[in-house]
Parts: structure tokens; sequence; C-alpha cells
């Protein structure tokens, strides 16, 4: 395996790592005066996404691009690193059209849309006119099932007619957010993943409601976490991604490369937690000497700086092997990775807590949001004990596979 980045990539990192430094950290103070006084910067975004377009750091995750599709062609591998350094500061992917859930919708959209479709939905996210969400999960079952979803979607002459309930559903409350693409069950009749079907739904259609912006631990997201309440909202039957009955399949194709982007944003917030955890060490005393010179403050710098690096390597790895063998192929290590990177994240920052002390749980450092976000991280695009099982198959089926061979290491 060989995780050298391509020359392009090179060049790459170069370019973002200079438009991270000389536009998004200086204007990172402002986003957030503006989003702590109940408002979206969006003004402060649209200026950054001229400028980020016009220095060609546009649509980085989506390898495979059409000619007429603004954007860079980068392979997952490359664009791995990438999404690292936008991590650090979260909210700076949309500077680059490359924050979830678009990416993950621009995907769907890209793979399955129709012609139709893709003209007044594909486009306009590509070019960063319009946000989106992904409506999948729901409170009143466990979405770690997705069999057990129960918003309906039921044809009616030339329509579908929508009912249901859905929440943390990730934009919603973005200003700009125009689509829902919405999976809910069209065959009650069906079994286990044939039940159900993915369909596009305009914000602005009557009967669908955003109920609340859900906080997260007492973090109101600026961009939202929602409640969404569909009440007989009706669409054409034409904004059917791919075909009935295909939504789970849809769905699956459609979280592999973007757990990747997590975990490797979710990897560039633990840098920046161990950087601020080496700052602070380094300039604070106690008992007569710096906070680096205890032991146990070395422990948890040398413990993060090591689970950093074998986390970020199986990372790479799941990248190497969708960019050769396809996404299926990397199902099992994609489940591995998200699974480490997220228990990674509270391990990490909760080091760097300890050793900033009470200005740690303040919004006086990024530390409380960080440990906020790992945490969520553990729920979204499903639990740890989903991904637990599917590491926990794959090796047991294996073994069942072999099973006896290890008879000869008994003495």
């Amino acid at each position: 395996m060989d995780f050298e980045v391509s020359e392009s990539c090179g060049v790459m990192q170069e370019c973002l790592r200079n438009f991270m430094k000389h536009h998004v950290l200086p204007a990172n103070a402002e986003w957030h005066r503006v989003a702590e006084s109940g408002a979206y910067p969006l003004a402060l975004i649209d200026r950054l996404k001229r400028q980020a377009r016009e220095e060609a750091l546009w649509n980085l995750f989506l390898p495979g691009l059409r000619e007429d599709e603004p954007g860079t062609r980068l392979s997952t591998l490359d664009y791995a690193p990438l999404a690292e350094m936008m991590g650090r500061v979260p909210w700076s992917a949309e500077v680059f059209n490359c924050s979830a859930p678009d990416s993950g919708n621009i995907e769907l959209l890209h793979l399955f849309a129709t012609p139709e479709q893709r003209a007044r939905w594909l486009v306009p996210l590509l070019e960063g006119e319009i946000r989106s969400c992904f409506a999948m999960s729901e409170p009143d079952v466990a979405s770690s099932d997705a069999t057990n979803i129960r918003t309906s979607i039921r044809r009616e002459g030339d329509h579908y007619t929508i009912n249901g309930r859905k929440w943390f559903i990730t934009g919603a409350s973005h200003p700009n957010c125009r689509l829902a693409v919405v999976m809910g069950v069209t065959d009650e009749q069906a079994q286990g993943h044939a039940r159900h079907s993915i369909v596009l739904v305009p914000m602005a259609t009557p009967g669908l409601e955003v109920v609340r912006n859900v906080p997260i631990m007492q973090h109101a997201f600026p961009e939202g976490h929602c409640e969404l309440l569909f009440r007989d909202v009706r669409v054409p039957l034409s904004n059917l991604v791919g075909a009935e009955g295909r939504g789970f399949a849809l769905a699956q194709a459609r979280l592999g490369p973007g757990r990747v982007h997590h975990c490797m944003r979710t990897i560039g917030q633990c840098e920046l937690a161990l950087d601020l955890m080496c700052e602070r060490a380094l300039s604070r005393r106690t008992f007569g000497k710096a906070l680096c010179e205890h032991a146990n403050v070395q422990d948890w710098i040398a413990h993060s700086r090591v689970e950093i690096d074998q986390a970020r390597l199986l990372v790479l790895r799941a990248a190497w092997l969708m960019d050769r063998r396809g996404n299926a192929a990397a199902r099992v290590d994609v489940s591995a990775i998200k699974l480490v990177a997220a228990q990674l994240q509270t391990r990490v920052v909760d080091r760097a807590m300890q050793i900033f002390g009470a200005m740690g749980l303040t919004p006086d450092t990024p530390l409380a949001w960080l440990w906020t976000w790992g945490r969520a991280m553990r729920f979204l695009d499903g639990p740890d004990e989903v991904h637990l099982r599917t590491v926990a198959r794959d090796e047991l089926a294996r073994a069942r596979e072999h099973l006896g061979e290890t008879a000869v290491y008994y003495r």
C-alpha cells in the first residue's frame, strides 16, 4: 500500500493550507460572533466561497466529475488529507462546497439522478447555490436498524404522499437549505431492505415543517440538527430517486465515502486538540514546574500522538481500498474507521480538557464543542454497536472458512 499523495494533491494541499491560513482562520472569530447572535454567517460564507472557487478549491470531495460539472478530480485517498485540514475549522468545509450532508447528497444524485433531477437539484448543489439535508433517522424507532423506519411514502395517482417524523436532520435550518432527500416506506408488504425508497422533497412543499433545531448536549448548531414533520406532503412521482424499493441500497452507496470524510475531519479536530494540549502544557506551571514536565501529562500527549497516527493510517487504508476496489469492497474497513475515529475524538479531547482545567469546559476554547461533536459521532452514520457488529461478523465469517486450522498451534 502506498499512501504517498499524488503530485496534484500535494499542490492542492499547499493551496488549501494557504487559504485556511490567510482567509478562513482570520474569519473564525467573526463566524462565531454571528453564529452566537442566533444568525447564520451567510455573508461571510458566501464571500469565502467566491474566493475558494476562484482558487479552484471547489467540490474537492467528488471524484469522477463530468467535464461539464464544476470541481476538481481527486481520488478518495487524495481528498483525505484535505478533509483533515478542513476539520480543524469545522465550519470551513462549506467554504469549499464539501460539507455534509451536501457531499453525500451530491454523490447520490451524481450516481442515480434523472436528467431532470440533475438539472433542478444536482447542478445548483455543485454550484454551491443551495444546501440540502438527508432525512432518514426518526425519533420513534431505533434508526440504527433502517428496516425500522416508519415514514410512509404512498403512491397516489401521479404523486407520492409523505407522512411521518424525522429528527437529527443535519442542515435543515440552514437559510439556503432547499431540498430534503427523504427515505421512507413505499411497500409495507415487502421484506426487509426492499420496503424503502428515496424521494426528493423541496423544503417549501406544503405540509413539511421544521419543528425545531435540536441542541446536542446544550449546543445549538446554527445549520441545525432538526426535527421535521411531514403531513400529507405531496411530490410528483418524478421525484423518486432510482427505483422503488431501492432506498436502503441507495443510502448505503451514499454513506461509504462520506464516512471517510467525517473520519478525516475528526482526525483534523484531534490534531487541533493535541496542538492546544501541548501549548497549554508548555505554558502553564503547577507545583513548581511546567505541566509538560509531569509524567501523566507526557503520557496523555504521547498516547494522543500515537492513537491519532494509528487512526489516520486506518482511514487512509480504507480510502486506498475504495479507490482500487470500489466502495462495496471497503464496507468493513469503513465501519472500522467510523468506530475508531469517533472514540478517538472524545478520548483525545478529554485529555486536552483535563490539561486546560475549567477553561476547557467553556466557550473560550473549542474543546467543549469538539468533545460534544465527538460524542455525537458515536451515533452519526450508525452507532458504535452497529459498526462493531459489522467488523465482528466479517471476522467470524473468515474464521468459519478456516475452522479447525488453528489446531496445529496446540501442543
